[in-house]
C-alpha cells in the first residue's frame, strides 16, 4: 500500500501522458482524462498526507523515493494546482489556442511536467531531486513555446539557456556536497540522501560545505525566480499558455524553493544558521526590490503577474532566512495560498487575453461593467495576492512579520514589507485600471454595442471558483492539515 501511495503521484501523470501520445486530444473523449488523472493524484496526495501524519516518514525504492510531512504538504500543493490547470485546459484549447496536433503534445507535455514536479517533492535523494527539476526545464521549454510565434520561441530559448546555467550551478554545488559527505565518512549510497546528510551534517567539512550550499541555493533559487538568474521568469510566464503559466507560478517556483529548504535542513546544522540566513536575506531583499520597481512601470498584465510571483518568492525566501518554526510554517502556508491565487489569476488572464487579443493593460478597460463575472474572479484573485482576508496570504504574511520581529530581524523585515507594500500598490493600481478604468478611444475593448464580449461560461468559471474557495478555506482554518503543516515546519526550522 505504501509503495502504491509513493509511486502513484508519478505514475498517474505518466499514464495520462501516454494516453495523449497514443490517442491525441479529443474534446469528447480524452480531453478530460487529465482532470480525472489529477483528481486521482489529489486523492493520493491526501491519503499520503494522512499516512505520513500518522505513521511518520515512509519510503520505497531503496530510499530514492521518500515522503515526510514536508513532502506530503508540497505534494498536496502540486495536486491542487495541477487539478485546476487541467480542469481549465479543455476550455482554453477549445477557444482555438493551437491545432489538434499541438493540443496532443500539449496534453503529453503538461502531464510530464506534473510528473516531474511530483518526482521532485518525493525524491529522497538530492541527485534525484536535481534530475526531476532539470526535467521540468526540458518539458516546460516546449510548453512555453506552444504558440510558435516569435515572442514565444524567444521566451523558450531564454528560459532554456538561463535555467540550464542555473541548474548546472546547482549540480556543481551537489557535487561538492557529495565530496564533503564522502570525506565525512558517509557511504556512496548515503552521500546524497538528504535524511542521512541532515543526520550527519556535523561531519561535513565546513569550507567545502559552505561553497556547496551557496552554489546549490543560487542554482535552485534561479528556478524560483530569485536574483541574479531571474530574467527568464517574466518572459516565460507571459508567453506560456495560461494553464502552464499557472503551473509554473503556482507550483514550479515553490518546488524550486522546496529544494532550497532541503539544502537548508543540511546547511544549518553543518554551518550554523547565520551563513544561509545572510545569503537568503540578500537574495530576498534584492528580489523584492527589483520586483517592486518593475511592477511600478509594468504595461503587460501577464508580465505583471509574473513580477508579482517574483515578489512573493522573495517574501518566501525572507521567511526561509528567518528560519524559526513560525516562519517556516508561514512560508509553507504562503506557498499554498500563493499557488492557488496565482493559478486563478493566470487562468483569468488567459480568458482576458482571448477576449481582447492583447496583453497590454492599456487595452483592457471597464472589465467590471462589460464582463462582470470574469472581472470579479480576476479581481478576487488579485485581492488574495494582496493579502486581504480571508485569503490564506493574510495569515501567512502576518506570521512572517511576527517571526521576523521575534527573531531579532525587525529592521530587515520592515524593509522587506515596505517593498512588498510598493509592489502591492502597483499591482492594485494596474488591476484597478483594468477593472474600472474607462475604455479609451481606439482601444480594442471598444466593441460595438451589438457585439458584446462573450460571457464566461460555467465550465470555464468552475476551476476559478474552486481555487478561490480553497484560498478562503486555508485562510479561515487549517483544519485537518494543521498538524501536517506544523510537522513540516519542524523538519526545516533552524535548531
Amino acid at each position: 500500500m505504501t509503495n502504491l501511495l509513493l509511486l502513484s503521484p508519478v505514475g498517474l501523470p505518466l499514464a495520462a501522458a501516454a494516453l495523449y501520445a497514443a490517442a491525441g486530444w479529443r474534446p469528447r473523449s480524452t480531453a478530460w482524462a487529465g482532470v480525472l488523472t489529477t483528481a486521482l493524484l489529489a486523492v493520493d496526495a491526501i491519503t499520503l498526507a494522512v499516512t505520513v501524519n500518522g505513521r511518520g516518514p515512509v519510503h520505497t525504492a531503496g530510499g530514492l523515493i521518500r515522503a515526510d510531512a514536508l513532502s506530503a504538504w508540497m505534494l498536496l500543493g502540486v495536486a491542487a494546482v495541477a487539478l485546476l490547470a487541467c480542469w481549465a485546459s479543455p476550455a482554453y484549447l477549445a477557444a482555438g489556442h493551437g491545432s489538434r496536433r499541438r493540443s496532443r503534445w500539449y496534453g503529453v507535455l503538461l502531464h510530464l511536467f506534473i510528473a516531474a514536479m511530483a518526482s521532485a517533492v518525493l525524491a529522497g535523494n538530492l541527485g534525484v531531486l536535481w534530475v526531476a527539476i532539470e526535467a521540468t526545464t526540458i518539458v516546460t521549454a516546449f510548453l512555453v513555446g506552444h504558440h510558435r510565434d516569435r515572442a514565444a520561441l524567444e521566451a523558450a530559448w531564454k528560459y532554456v539557456v538561463i535555467c540550464s546555467v542555473a541548474i548546472a550551478v546547482a549540480f556543481l554545488g551537489l557535487v561538492l556536497l557529495y565530496y564533503a559527505a564522502r570525506h565525512g565518512g558517509l557511504s556512496g549510497e548515503g552521500a546524497l540522501d538528504w535524511a542521512t546528510l541532515a543526520g550527519h551534517a556535523h561531519h561535513l567539512d565546513p569550507a567545502v560545505t559552505r561553497i556547496a550550499v551557496g552554489l546549490a541555493v543560487i542554482g535552485f533559487g534561479a528556478k524560483a525566480g530569485l536574483i541574479p538568474l531571474h530574467a527568464w521568469l517574466p518572459d516565460a510566464h507571459s508567453q506560456a499558455p495560461a494553464p502552464v503559466s499557472a503551473l509554473m507560478s503556482g507550483v514550479l517556483l515553490p518546488v524550486a524553493l522546496y529544494a532550497v529548504l532541503r539544502v537548508k535542513a543540511i546547511a544549518d546544522p553543518a554551518l550554523g544558521a547565520s551563513y544561509l540566513r545572510t545569503l537568503l536575506l540578500i537574495l530576498a531583499l534584492s528580489t523584492l526590490a527589483l520586483a517592486a520597481l518593475l511592477l511600478i512601470g509594468q504595461r503587460d498584465y501577464k508580465r505583471m503577474l509574473a513580477y508579482s510571483s517574483m515578489e512573493h518568492m522573495g517574501l518566501i525566501a525572507l521567511a526561509a532566512a528567518i528560519g524559526s518554526q513560525l516562519a517556516v510554517a508561514a512560508l509553507l502556508l504562503h506557498m499554498a495560498g500563493h499557488g492557488l491565487a496565482k493559478t486563478v489569476a493566470f487562468l483569468s488572464s488567459g480568458h482576458i487575453l482571448h477576449r481582447h487579443n492583447s496583453s497590454q493593460i492599456s487595452d483592457v478597460r471597464a472589465l467590471a461593467t462589460r464582463m462582470p463575472s470574469l472581472a470579479g474572479l480576476f479581481g478576487l484573485a488579485v485581492l488574495a495576492l494582496l493579502g486581504f482576508p480571508p485569503a490564506a496570504l493574510f495569515a501567512s504574511e502576518l506570521g512572517i512579520a511576527r517571526a521576523g520581529a521575534t527573531a531579532g530581524l525587525t529592521w530587515v523585515t520592515a524593509v522587506a514589507f515596505a517593498l512588498v507594500v510598493v509592489a502591492f500598490a502597483a499591482l492594485a493600481a494596474h488591476t484597478g485600471r483594468m477593472l474600472l478604468g474607462p475604455a479609451s478611444v481606439g482601444s480594442t475593448v471598444a466593441a460595438p454595442a451589438d457585439d458584446p464580449p462573450p460571457a464566461l461560461t460555467m465550465a470555464a468559471a468552475m476551476p476559478l471558483i474552486a481555487g478561490l474557495l480553497g484560498i478562503a478555506a486555508l485562510g479561515i482554518t487549517l483544519g485537518p492539515v494543521g498538524g501536517l503543516l506544523q510537522a513540516a515546519a519542524t523538519i526545516v526550522a533552524a535548531p
